[in-house]
């Protein structure tokens, strides 16, 4: 495992890389939050271990910021504030956990992987694939076959809500509200919408992935209905 310790106490520092190192893992440590939040954005980390009283910039506010550029590397959050109100902001501002001082190391470790099995759970579902059809959640890619489709962003909606009902039939309804929550425009946009989808997904593709599922909705799966009923 890789971790960021971002810890102005440099005996608490030089205790959590004697622990963990003789485990195996990597560490780098930040004494202020600034240069932590320059490390959790420019490198890549299996958890960080976040102080609260941070020189420069502290440790809520480096969470809020990380949050906000997108990065959601698991963070547990060491404090000596014990106070329900001080939990509450710390997870208000992304915190995974929170643990406060004094602590046992061998609780933080626990702590630690079980954010990282976390994580790679919820890495794994950011991913959908159906037959050579791959939809990257995290970075809102779409490859057919390899090769780059470029969509509209409801046909990005409609197909991710597609692809993780697959292979069940998803109804109009579940597609509409996905769009338009309880306000649908008037008229039949949905169908336009599904063309504008086919079109891009399917397209001269010898095998088409999109299928309608008369008086229901629509699916995505490699074969057809077992009614027979794709169009």
């Amino acid at each position: 495992m890789r971790l960021l310790i971002v810890e102005d106490h440099a005996p608490l520092v030089a205790s959590l890389f004697a622990y963990f190192e003789a485990r195996g893992a990597q560490l780098d440590a930040a004494p202020d939050g600034v240069v932590g939040l320059h490390l959790a954005v420019t490198q890549t980390f299996d958890a960080i271990v976040l102080d609260w009283m941070l020189p420069r910039m502290e440790g809520p506010q480096v969470l809020k910021t990380l949050r906000e550029h997108g990065i959601d590397t698991p963070v547990l959050m060491l404090t000596a504030r014990d106070q329900l109100p001080d939990k509450l902001t710390g997870f208000r501002a992304g915190a995974d956990d929170y643990l406060t001082k004094p602590f046992d190391l061998a609780e933080l470790e626990v702590r630690l992987l079980a954010l990282m099995t976390r994580a790679r759970g919820r890495s794994a579902a950011r991913h959908l694939e159906v037959g050579d059809l791959a939809f990257d959640l995290a970075t809102l890619e779409v490859r057919r076959g390899g090769r780059l489709l470029h969509l509209f962003p409801a046909s990005r909606k409609l197909l991710q809500v597609m692809m993780q009902a697959s292979p069940s039939a998803v109804s109009r309804q579940q597609l509409e509200y996905a769009l338009w929550g309880d306000e649908p425009p008037d008229g039949d946009m949905l169908r336009s919408h599904i063309y504008e989808l086919r079109r891009s997904v399917d397209g001269d593709q010898p095998v088409k992935l999109i299928h309608t599922i008369p008086r229901v909705g629509y699916r995505i799966a490699l074969e057809p209905h077992a009614d027979g009923a794709a169009h």
